[in-house]
C-alpha cells in the first residue's frame, strides 16, 4: 500500500507526521492554546483532555498503518503551529481533508500552503483520485482555503451531531479531482 511521506516540507512551512506519545506534550499544549479558537467551529474541542490527545495520538499511528488516516502537526520554522490530516472518504478514490490552527498563526497563509502541500502529496498517490473539504457554511475562514487551492463547491447538506456551537449544521463539501496527465508529446507547462 502506497502511502504519503512522514514529512512534507514546503519551505517555512513541514508537515510532520506524529510520532504517537512521543509528540504528547506538545500536541496537548497545541490543543490547550487553541482551545478558545477552535470550540465554535469544532464539536471535539469540548471534549480535549489529557487522555483524549493520548487517544487521537494512538490512533493517529493506527489510522496511518492501515491507510485510513495520514494526521501530520504543521510546523511554521520549526514551531508547532497546527494539525492537518486526510482520511478515506466513503468511495475508495476519495479522501477528505482537515486543517486547524493555533491563533496565533492565523492570517499567514500557513493553512493554505499547508493544505496545498498535502494535496501535491496525495496526488502522488495512484489510488487517489479526488480530495475534498468540509466545513460548515458559516466558518468563512475555512472557506477560504478550498476557494483559494482551485477546489469546487460540490454540494451542501446537513452535519451529523455534534454541530459546532457556532455553526449553522450545514456543511458545505469542496472538490478536487486529481489534474489530467498532460496528453502525450503535448507541451509542458
Amino acid at each position: 500500500m502506497e502511502r504519503p511521506r512522514p514529512v512534507i516540507e514546503c519551505g517555512d512551512v513541514v508537515l510532520r507526521r506524529w510520532r504517537g506519545q512521543r509528540d504528547f506534550s506538545s500536541a496537548h499544549r497545541l490543543i490547550e492554546e487553541s482551545v478558545d479558537h477552535l470550540s465554535p467551529w469544532e464539536p471535539w474541542v469540548a471534549l480535549h483532555s489529557e487522555e483524549n490527545t493520548r487517544g487521537f495520538l494512538a490512533k493517529s499511528g493506527s489510522g496511518w498503518a492501515g491507510g485510513r488516516v495520514y494526521n501530520y502537526g504543521v510546523t511554521e520554522h520549526g514551531t508547532l503551529v497546527g494539525m492537518c490530516q486526510v482520511y478515506r472518504g466513503a468511495e475508495p478514490t476519495g479522501w477528505f481533508m482537515g486543517y486547524w490552527l493555533h491563533p496565533s498563526a492565523t492570517g499567514r497563509g500557513i493553512a493554505t500552503r499547508a493544505t496545498a502541500a498535502l494535496i501535491s502529496e496525495m496526488f502522488t498517490l495512484p489510488a487517489v483520485r479526488y480530495l475534498e473539504i468540509a466545513h460548515d457554511s458559516a466558518n468563512t475562514a475555512s472557506a477560504a482555503i478550498p476557494r483559494r487551492l482551485g477546489f469546487t463547491e460540490v454540494r451542501r447538506e446537513l452535519a451529523a451531531p455534534p454541530t459546532a456551537p457556532s455553526g449553522t449544521g450545514i456543511e458545505v463539501i469542496w472538490r478536487l479531482y486529481r489534474p489530467a496527465p498532460p496528453a502525450e508529446g503535448a507541451p509542458r507547462p
